[in-house]
C-alpha cells in the first residue's frame, strides 16, 4: 500500500504529515497506534485496527463529536463536565499554597523534579476522574508550558478514549494584571491594554489584532480556550470587575466582542474558520454581571444580587445576541458562555426563582437555549457547587440561592437548568450522583440523552481546535512565538493608545526629559484582599518611581524637584464591614468612589434585594453609613505635593479600576492622566512626549457620590459628570492631546 504520509521524531513525540491532509502528533511510546486507510495516517485511539468516525479527520467536526459522544460511558462524560481548579505550574510559591500540588507526595521544593512534571493531583484527575478541561494559572516559563503540556497530553492520549486536554486561561495579556483572578504570567507573553484600556482607543480593529496575536501565543503555550472576553455592560460604576469589561456603551461592547472573538477563534484559510490556530472563547457573564446592587460583587455572599431598577435587562443581553452570537467571522458564535455568580433578582418571570444564574432554568434553558438559540457550551463560574463560608465576606463556595442543597443536588439543579460544565470542580462523584437523580426523576433514557447532549457540545470544541490530531508543541516554535518582538511592540502600542489625558493646565506636558522629579511613596491601609485576607498596612514604592530614572533625575525632596509625579490609584473600598456587623449593624456599607470618608445619606432604602442563610433580615441598605478608603493617603500625598511644590507643576497619574470622583483631586494637580493598568514605561513615554496621548474616556467620571447613589445599576450613562477648573467635563469620549481637547471621527462613531 502506498503511504501518503511521512513520520519524523520530535522531542518526546512523533509528527506524522499527511499529503494534503492533517498533521498528526502522537506521544513517543504511545499505546495509540497508527492506521493507514486510503494511504493516509489516522490515530487508532480505540486500538481496534479499524477506523471509526471520530478517528477520521476527513469527516466534519460535528460528525466526529456525535460519534464519540455515543461511545462514551456516563463516567467519561462526567469527567468531560468537570473543569479543573486553578493549576500553578510548577506547584510552588504563594499561589501553590492556595491551590496545592505535590510530586510523589512531596512539595515541589522537596521533590527535585523538573518544573514541567505533572503533579500527583493532575495525574489523578486526568486518569481517575477523566478530567479534560484544565485551567492554567501560573506558568514559570515558555519551556515549562511546552513540556508540561506535552506530558499532560501524553497521559490523556493513553487514557480512556484518548481525548486530549483542552487547557484554558483567564486573561494573561494585561500589562497591569494584578487582580487575583487574572493569569499570573512567568512566560514572556506580550503585554496589552486590557478591557477598559482597549476600549479607550475606541478601535475594534486593534482588538481584532489583539485576538489574533493573543491566540497565537496561547496556542504556543498549549492553551486552547480563553475564559474571556468579559462582555458585561459595566453600568454600575462601583463594581469590582468594572476594569475588565469593555465599558457601558452597548454598541462599543458589541463591536469589541465581535473583534475579540473573531480574532481568537479564526484559523485563516480554513473553510469554516476553525482549526489548528483557533482558540475557543468563553464569553462572560450571562445575562450580564454588571448591575450588582450597590456595586457589591458576587464573589462574596454580600454581593450575590444583580438588580434592574431601570428595567433594562434586555440591553444587557445585546453584547451576547448582537456580538458573541453574531460574529462577522466564519466561526459564527463564541464557543462557550459562562453565567455569572449573581442572582439576577426577579428576572425569572416564569418560575419565580431567585437563584444563581447557572441554577436558573428560565435563564439558561428557556432564554439562552430556546429563545436566543444558543447551542454552545454553558460552563458555570468557578465554585458554585461548593459550600458557602462562615460569614458574608468569606471567600468560599458561591451556591447563591441553593445554599441548603447538597453538593450533588446543586449539580443536579444546574444540569436541569441546561448547564454543560462545572467550573472549578475536579471531582466526578457529585456529577455521577446528579446523574442518578436525573434517572430517578426523568428515566434512564432521558438522563442518558441529557448527558450525551453536553458531551457533544464539549467534544465539538476540542475537535474544532485540532487537538485530536496534534495536541503537542514544538519547543523551538513556541519560544519563537511567545513574546516575539513584533507581538511585544503591538501590545506596547495598545498600552500607549489607552493612556488618557484629562487635564493639562498651561500645557505643562510634555515634560522635558532629564529634569529633576520627585515621586512620593504611597501609604495604603490594611484592607480585605480578593481572597478575604487582610493585606496589612503597607508603604508602596510605585513602579513609576522605579522606571522614572530612565527619563528623569529622581530626587529625594519636593523642594529640589522641577516637578512632582504622583502615581496613585482609584479609591479602594468594599461594600461590607464585619466590624459593623459585630457592632449590631447589618454589615453593609457604601462602596465609595471618593478618597475622603463618605456618608451615604441618600442611599436607597430599603435595598431592592436581600435574603441569605447567614442573615436574619432582607434589607441590605447602608443609608447614613460611613465608609473610608484604604488609599485615602493617595489624596493626602497629592495635596502635600501641591503645598510643597508651590508654583512648580504637580502631575497626577491615576491607575483607574473604577470611575472616580475627581473633585477632591483635580484642583490640586496641574496635569491629570488616567491609565487602566499599563506599564509605567507607557505612562512615562506619554509624559515626556515620546507618544502623543490619544486615549478617550470609555466611561463617565461622576461629579460626586450623590450622583453615584442616584444612578441605576442597570442603566448606562446616567450620572452627572465632573467639570474641572478649566471647564472640561469628564464624560464618555473626553480626552486631550498636547494641543487641547481631541475631536476626531471616533467621537462620532460612538455616541452616548
Amino acid at each position: 500500500m502506498d503511504h501518503k504520509w511521512t513520520k519524523t521524531e520530535q522531542d518526546g513525540y512523533i509528527l506524522i504529515e499527511n499529503e494534503g491532509g492533517q498533521i498528526l502528533g502522537i506521544a513517543a511510546g504511545s499505546k495509540v497506534g497508527i492506521l493507514t486507510v486510503d494511504g493516509f495516517a489516522f490515530k487508532d485511539f480505540l486500538g481496534t485496527g479499524e477506523l471509526v468516525p471520530y478517528e477520521d479527520w476527513r469527516l466534519s467536526y460535528e460528525e466526529r463529536a456525535k460519534d464519540l459522544a455515543k461511545r462514551l460511558s456516563i463516567e467519561d462524560i462526567a469527567g468531560l463536565m468537570l473543569y479543573s481548579a486553578h493549576q500553578v505550574i510548577p506547584a510552588k510559591g504563594p499561589q501553590a499554597a492556595v491551590f496545592g500540588g505535590t510530586y510523589g507526595g512531596k512539595s515541589y521544593e522537596e521533590s527535585g523534579v523538573n518544573p514541567w512534571e505533572l503533579t500527583d493531583q493532575q495525574k489523578d484527575f486526568i486518569v481517575k476522574d477523566k478530567v479534560r478541561h484544565v485551567l492554567i494559572m501560573e506558568l514559570e516559563s515558555t519551556e515549562t508550558a511546552v513540556r508540561w503540556n506535552n506530558n499532560l497530553q501524553a497521559l490523556a492520549e493513553n487514557s480512556g478514549f484518548g481525548i486530549p486536554a483542552n487547557n484554558s486561561s483567564d486573561p494573561r495579556h494585561g500589562a497591569g494584571s494584578t487582580a487575583e483572578y487574572m493569569g499570573v504570567t512567568g512566560e514572556p507573553i506580550s503585554k496589552w491594554a486590557n478591557g477598559i484600556g482597549l476600549s479607550a482607543a475606541f478601535d475594534p480593529a486593534q482588538v481584532r489584532e489583539f485576538g489574533e496575536i493573543a491566540s497565537a501565543e496561547y496556542r504556543a503555550l498549549g492553551i486552547t480556550t480563553a475564559l474571556s472576553p468579559q462582555i458585561d455592560l459595566s453600568t454600575e460604576p462601583r463594581w469590582m470587575r468594572f476594569a475588565d469589561t469593555f465599558g457601558e456603551h452597548t454598541q462599543m461592547t458589541i463591536d469589541m466582542t465581535k473583534a475579540y472573538c473573531d480574532g481568537f477563534q479564526t484559523t485563516k484559510d480554513s473553510e469554516n474558520g476553525w482549526g489548528k490556530d483557533s482558540v475557543n472563547t468563553m464569553v462572560k457573564h450571562f445575562p450580564g454581571g454588571g448591575p450588582c446592587e450597590g456595586g457589591r460583587d458576587a464573589h462574596y455572599a454580600y454581593g450575590k444580587y444583580a438588580v434592574y431598577p431601570g428595567g433594562n435587562d434586555k440591553e444587557h443581553l445585546r453584547p451576547f445576541t448582537e456580538g458573541a452570537f453574531s460574529l462577522d467571522g466564519k466561526t459564527g458564535k463564541a464557543s462557550a458562555v459562562m453565567p455569572y455568580y449573581t442572582i439576577s433578582y426577579n428576572l425569572d418571570q416564569k418560575n419565580g426563582e431567585n437563584v444563581g444564574n447557572s441554577f436558573n432554568k428560565y435563564l439558561i434553558q428557556d432564554l439562552l437555549r430556546e429563545e436566543l438559540g444558543y447551542e454552545g457550551v454553558v460552563c458555570t463560574d468557578w465554585g458554585i457547587t461548593h459550600d458557602i463560608g462562615e460569614a458574608e465576606e468569606t471567600f468560599a463556595g458561591k451556591c447563591w440561592g441553593v445554599e441548603k442543597l447538597t453538593e450533588a443536588e446543586r449539580h443536579f439543579k444546574a444540569l436541569e437548568a441546561g448547564v454543560d460544565q462545572f467550573g472549578g470542580n475536579n471531582d466526578a462523584a457529585p456529577v455521577m450522583e446528579a446523574y442518578r437523580m436525573l434517572c430517578e426523576k426523568y428515566g434512564e433514557e432521558a438522563a442518558d440523552a441529557r448527558f450525551r447532549r453536553s458531551a457533544y457540545r464539549l467534544l465539538l470544541n476540542i475537535f474544532r481546535t485540532g487537538l485530536f490530531e496534534n495536541p503537542y508543541l514544538n519547543l523551538e516554535e513556541s519560544l519563537h512565538t511567545v513574546g516575539c518582538q513584533t507581538f511585544v511592540e503591538k501590545g506596547y502600542q495598545s498600552q500607549l493608545r489607552s493612556v488618557t489625558l484629562l487635564k493639562n493646565k498651561k500645557k505643562v506636558l510634555p515634560l522635558k526629559e532629564g529634569i529633576k522629579v520627585y515621586i512620593p511613596d504611597r501609604f495604603i491601609k490594611s484592607h480585605m484582599s480578593f481572597f478575604s485576607k487582610p493585606t496589612g498596612d503597607r508603604t508602596v514604592v510605585s513602579a513609576g518611581k522605579r522606571a522614572a530614572s530612565e527619563y528623569f533625575k529622581v530626587v529625594d525632596t519636593p523642594e529640589e524637584a522641577d516637578a512632582a509625579l504622583c502615581f496613585i490609584e482609584s479609591p479602594i473600598s468594599r461594600g461590607y464591614d464585619p466590624e459593623d456587623r459585630k457592632a449590631g449593624g447589618n454589615g453593609y456599607v457604601p462602596v465609595t468612589l471618593q478618597y475622603r470618608p463618605y456618608q451615604a445619606v441618600s442611599a436607597r432604602q430599603p435595598s431592592l434585594a436581600g435574603g441569605d442563610p447567614l442573615e436574619e433580615f432582607t434589607d441590605r441598605s447602608y443609608r447614613d453609613k460611613w465608609n473610608s478608603t484604604a488609599n485615602e493617603g493617595d489624596l493626602d500625598l497629592v495635596e502635600e505635593m501641591r503645598r510643597r511644590m508651590g508654583d512648580k507643576p504637580v502631575i497626577t497619574i491615576v491607575s483607574l479600576k473604577n470611575p472616580t470622583v475627581m473633585a477632591e483631586l483635580e484642583p490640586c494637580t496641574d496635569a491629570l492622566l488616567v491609565e487602566y493598568g499599563v506599564s509605567p514605561q507607557a505612562v512615562l513615554d506619554v509624559l515626556v512626549g515620546r507618544f502623543t496621548p490619544e486615549g478617550l474616556l470609555p466611561i463617565q467620571m461622576p461629579a460626586d457620590m450623590e450622583t453615584v447613589e442616584k444612578q441605576k445599576e442597570d442603566v448606562a450613562f446616567d450620572m452627572v459628570c465632573y467639570e474641572d477648573e478649566e471647564g472640561h467635563v469628564y464624560d464618555f469620549g473626553f480626552g486631550m492631546n498636547f494641543d487641547g481637547v481631541i475631536v476626531d471621527d471616533r467621537i462620532g462613531r460612538y455616541k452616548k
